[in-house]
Order: C-alpha cells, then sequence, then structure tokens
C-alpha cells in the first residue's frame, strides 16, 4: 500500500493533488504546528495577467498552535470578496459554469477551522476529478503526538501496513531512506510536473491554485495533467 502525509492546503497547487493521485491513501496531517506564510490559509490566483495573492484570516493563528485548533475569523466578508475576485478573473475561462460552483461551495463551506475547511476543498477537488485515492484525518485515528518528525511519520507508516511512503521533494533532507528501509518501507520523493496550459496571461504562471488548473482544463486533460510527475 503507498502512503502518503500532507498538511492541509486551501485549495492547492496541482502538484498536491498529483501526490494525492500517486497514492492509495492520503492522510491530512492536521494535528502539527500552524506555518505562518505557507500555503494554509493562503494561495495565489491569475488576475489581470498575473499572480494575485489571497488570504483567509484566522483567529489567533500562532505557529505555536495545531492546525485543527486555528479557527477561521468570525468575520466573513473574505468569502464575498474571494468569490467576486474569481469570478472577475475567470468569467470568461472554459470550465468556469462548471468549476465556479465547486469554488463556491469550497468557499462558503461552514468549517469549524481552516483544517475542515480544507478537508473539504480536498475532498470537493478529488470527487470533480475523480480521484479515488482513500483520504483521512490523522487527527481522528493514530494517537501518535508523543512521537516527532521522521518517527511519527514511520509510526504512521506501520499503522497503515504501508509498505511505500511518498513525500513531496522538499522533505529530502528531513527522512533518510535508510531508516525507512529497515523498518520494510521504501521511500521516494515526488517531483512535481507543472505543464503549461492555455491561460489568460502573456506568459505561462506556474504553481497558482488547483482552481487555475480546474478553470482552464478538461477533467480529462487534467488527468494526463495528475501523472506529470517524477519519483525518486
Amino acid at each position: 500500500m503507498k502512503l502518503a502525509i500532507m498538511q492541509p492546503y486551501f485549495l492547492p497547487y496541482l502538484g498536491y493533488f498529483q501526490l494525492i493521485n500517486a497514492v492509495d491513501k492520503f492522510v491530512i496531517y492536521d494535528d502539527v504546528n500552524y506555518i505562518n506564510k505557507g500555503w494554509i490559509n493562503r494561495n495565489a490566483i491569475l488576475a489581470g495577467g498575473k499572480a494575485q495573492l489571497f488570504s483567509i484570516p484566522l483567529k489567533d493563528a500562532s505557529q505555536n498552535r495545531l492546525i485543527r485548533d486555528i479557527e477561521l475569523s468570525d468575520d466573513t466578508v473574505w468569502k464575498k470578496k474571494l468569490l467576486k475576485s474569481i469570478r472577475q478573473s475567470y468569467q470568461k475561462a472554459p470550465y468556469f459554469e462548471a468549476v465556479f460552483p465547486i469554488i463556491d461551495r469550497v468557499i462558503n463551506y461552514e468549517a469549524k477551522n481552516i483544517s475542515d475547511l480544507n478537508r473539504n476543498g480536498i475532498f470537493e477537488v478529488n470527487n470533480y476529478l475523480g480521484i479515488k485515492t482513500t483520504v483521512i484525518v490523522h487527527s481522528d485515528i493514530y494517537q501518535n503526538t508523543h512521537l516527532k518528525a521522521q518517527n511519527r511519520i514511520l509510526d504512521i507508516c506501520r499503522q497503515e501496513n504501508a509498505r511505500t511512503y511518498i513525500n513531496p521533494s522538499g522533505g529530502m533532507e528531513l527522512y533518510d531512506r535508510n531508516v525507512f528501509e529497515e523498518a520494510g518501507i521504501h521511500l521516494f520523493f515526488i517531483k512535481a510536473g507543472l505543464p503549461a496550459y492555455p491561460q489568460n496571461s502573456p506568459e505561462f504562471i506556474a504553481g497558482l491554485s488547483v482552481t487555475d488548473v480546474l478553470m482552464y482544463n478538461s477533467i480529462e486533460n487534467i488527468h494526463i495533467m495528475l501523472n506529470a510527475y517524477e519519483l525518486v
């Protein structure tokens, strides 16, 4: 069984879904510390031919708190503003009519915290694309908060009887392949591929929220893109 583990990001870029699609089970790692200026409550869309960053307002966000414990702001004005920006930016995109209702549901989902909001967004995109990977939430299951870093990942792999663990390439310096092999687990790192596609932009801008990919590509084409990665 192939396993991957990642923090919950808000409508993350294509590479995140390449990772989900590459495994049998994907664990949303929600009981680790929040990352300031990361992708948990931020992302970017294409606006006026440029990448436009947006942020979801949170209550008392701190790197000393777990992602699952950080609530959304009581001020929901951001939802209308973000939806307006997305509508204005993508209303002429070829798949706007099919995709905008999905993005609307994601943004207006009644979430208790940022983890709930992001988890639902991941489910919505998976459902639209027909990604069959089992997605579960870490804090619901494993009871291993006493473990840290690599040891915690290894424990999850053992509990799931995973024989292959795939991690984003950014973690190559964090995990020891020999330690995983000694535990009977094959460790691989995924290098995301971000194929160019027609955008409303003078030059292709890669790595935007999956929203951009969905707006400009058919489901069939996205499935081809989901396999445009390399395992090392």
